[in-house]
C-alpha cells in the first residue's frame, strides 16, 4: 500500500533541495559573471569623470567592509602580463596604512602608484607620474593626502624648533617649508595645502597641461581618513 504521506513528505524535500541547489547554482553564475564584468578590457574608465567614480565606488567598498577585490586573481595577471592600461596614477605618501589598491578596491593593472613622503615631489616624482598620462593616455591623476601623515609632523617639528632631520629627511622637511608657514604649524592644514600646492604644481607640468587643456585629463587632489577609510575630495 502507497504512503501517500511519505510520499508528499518526499517531495517536498526534493523540491527543498532542488530550490537549494537552484540558489547555489545562481549564486555561483553571478560570481563568475561579475569576474568576467571585472576583467573585461573595455570596462576600463576612459575619461577623468568615469576614473573618478571608479576610485569613489571603491572607496565606498572599502568604507563599508563590502569590497569585492576586483582584478585580483590568475585571469587578471594572465590578462595584464604583457601590457597594461591603468585608468588612473595615485600619488600618495609612503605610509604603510594608505595602501591605495586597498583603499579604491582595485587590483593588477588598474594603477600606476607613486609614494614618498608625505607626497612631497622633485623631478623624478613628476616624470613618474607623467608616463602613465603622457604615454598611455592615463586619464586621472590622484594626488592623496592623508590623516596623522608621520612625515608632515617630522617636518612640522623640525620646523618648528630649528633642528635639522637626520640624512635626507632633511630635504623633506624643507619641501614642506612653504605649507608649514601657511599653515601656521598645524599639521592637518599643513597635509592639505601641501596635497593642494602639489596638484597645482602637476596642473601646471608641461606634459600635463596641453591634456587638461583638451579635457583629456584631471588632476585631482584628496584626503585619506585613516580613521574611517574614507577619502574626500580638495581641489
Amino acid at each position: 500500500m502507497i504512503n501517500r504521506r511519505a510520499l508528499l513528505r518526499a517531495g517536498i524535500m526534493a523540491g527543498g533541495l532542488l530550490a537549494g541547489a537552484t540558489s547555489a547554482g545562481t549564486a555561483v553564475l553571478a560570481q563568475t559573471a561579475q569576474r568576467s564584468y571585472d576583467t573585461a578590457p573595455d570596462q576600463r574608465p576612459s575619461t577623468p569623470d568615469q576614473a573618478w567614480a571608479t576610485l569613489r565606488e571603491g572607496n565606498r567598498r572599502w568604507v563599508t567592509g563590502t569590497t569585492t577585490h576586483p582584478h585580483q586573481d590568475a585571469a587578471r595577471r594572465k590578462e595584464v602580463a604583457q601590457k597594461q592600461d591603468p585608468f588612473a596614477v595615485v600619488f600618495s605618501c609612503i605610509d604603510s596604512r594608505v595602501a591605495p589598491e586597498l583603499v579604491f578596491d582595485t587590483g593588477l593593472g588598474d594603477l600606476f602608484v607613486v609614494r614618498t613622503a608625505g607626497q612631497t615631489i622633485d623631478p623624478l616624482v613628476t616624470g613618474a607620474a607623467e608616463y602613465g598620462p603622457a604615454e598611455l593616455g592615463t586619464p586621472l591623476v590622484v594626488v592623496l593626502g592623508h590623516q596623522r601623515c608621520g612625515a608632515v609632523t617630522a617636518a612640522a617639528e623640525s620646523l618648528h624648533e630649528h633642528k635639522s632631520l637626520p640624512g635626507e629627511l632633511s630635504t623633506i622637511a624643507s619641501s614642506l617649508r612653504s605649507a608649514y608657514t601657511r599653515s601656521g604649524g598645524d599639521v592637518d592644514k599643513m597635509i592639505r595645502i601641501n596635497t593642494v600646492d602639489v596638484v597645482n604644481r602637476l596642473k601646471k607640468d608641461k606634459l600635463f597641461a596641453p591634456r587638461i587643456a583638451k579635457g583629456k585629463l584631471k588632476v585631482i587632489g584628496a584626503y585619506y581618513s585613516i580613521d574611517t577609510g574614507e577619502v574626500t575630495r580638495l581641489v
